[in-house]
């Protein structure tokens, strides 16, 4: 997978190149990531790439043309004629979920823009883009933390990337579930122990209990992700027990 980011700030994306499951993903060669700053291709000799907006109004407005001249730069780089997809990392764009990630990571290239300021020129995003993503109902300064964002879910979902992918089966989400609960040694902290089930050494009830947790945590945080599901008989009866064993700890 080739994934070409078009950046104002490369020193700040390429901090993800080092680390954890990206940084093993570009040492294996499962992904190649290259950063492009679009002040390499400013129309004006200061490398400035933004002006004011027509019509008035606070802040910058990216410009077209340095915007174009990069995104050219990252295709004239793909010479195997592969399909790539544009993507403007924007608060205007569709939410990001686990399926859109998943979907995106299939991609043989993609090229990510990292927007600055009050925004870029409408015209580039017409002209350029393929799709607008967002990471989430809210506003960052630029789109190159949400660019990390969305590499390092593309990056979990390939094949080998976690170097056990039962791991990335096993997220939030993938099932259209929260995840379970998880714990680890010592067996007894501060007098709260860890469940039973997950000591019995009995895979199947393992199984069932962490079902349970999930189905519940999804009912209680996440009633959006609930309404989605189709729940089978042995869901709904794996609920009912989690909200009964709930209420019994509440009046207990």
């Amino acid at each position: 997978m080739r994934i070409d980011v078009i950046t104002l700030f490369p020193e700040l994306v390429a901090t993800i190149k080092e680390h954890g499951v990206i940084g093993r993903a570009i040492r294996n060669g499962m992904v190649d990531l290259n950063l492009i700053n679009p002040r390499e291709f400013a129309d004006s000799n200061n490398g400035r790439v933004d002006d004011r907006p027509y019509g008035g109004g606070p802040g910058m407005v990216m410009q077209y043309h340095p915007l174009k001249k990069a995104v050219e730069q990252a295709l004239s780089q793909i010479d195997d004629g592969s399909a790539t997809k544009v993507v403007y990392l924007s608060p205007q764009g569709r939410c990001l979920d686990q399926a859109s990630v998943r979907e995106l990571g299939g991609q043989e290239n993609l090229v990510l823009i990292c927007g600055r300021y009050e925004g870029i020129d409408e015209r580039f995003i017409d002209t350029c883009v393929d799709e607008e993503w967002s990471i989430g109902d809210y506003v960052i300064s630029g789109g190159e933390l949400g660019a990390m964002v969305l590499i390092d879910a593309m990056i979990r979902t390939l094949p080998g990337a976690l170097g056990d992918d039962e791991s990335a089966q096993q997220d939030s989400f993938e099932q259209g579930l929260l995840d379970h609960p998880h714990y680890t040694r010592p067996e007894s902290i501060d007098a709260q122990d860890v469940p039973e089930a997950l000591l019995s050494g009995d895979h199947r009830r393992i199984s069932r209990w962490r079902l349970k947790q999930a189905l519940g945590r999804t009912f209680l945080r996440r009633p959006d992700l609930m309404d989605k599901q189709s729940l089978s008989e042995l869901d709904q009866t794996l609920l009912n027990e989690y909200l009964v064993e709930r209420q019994n700890e509440n009046k207990s």
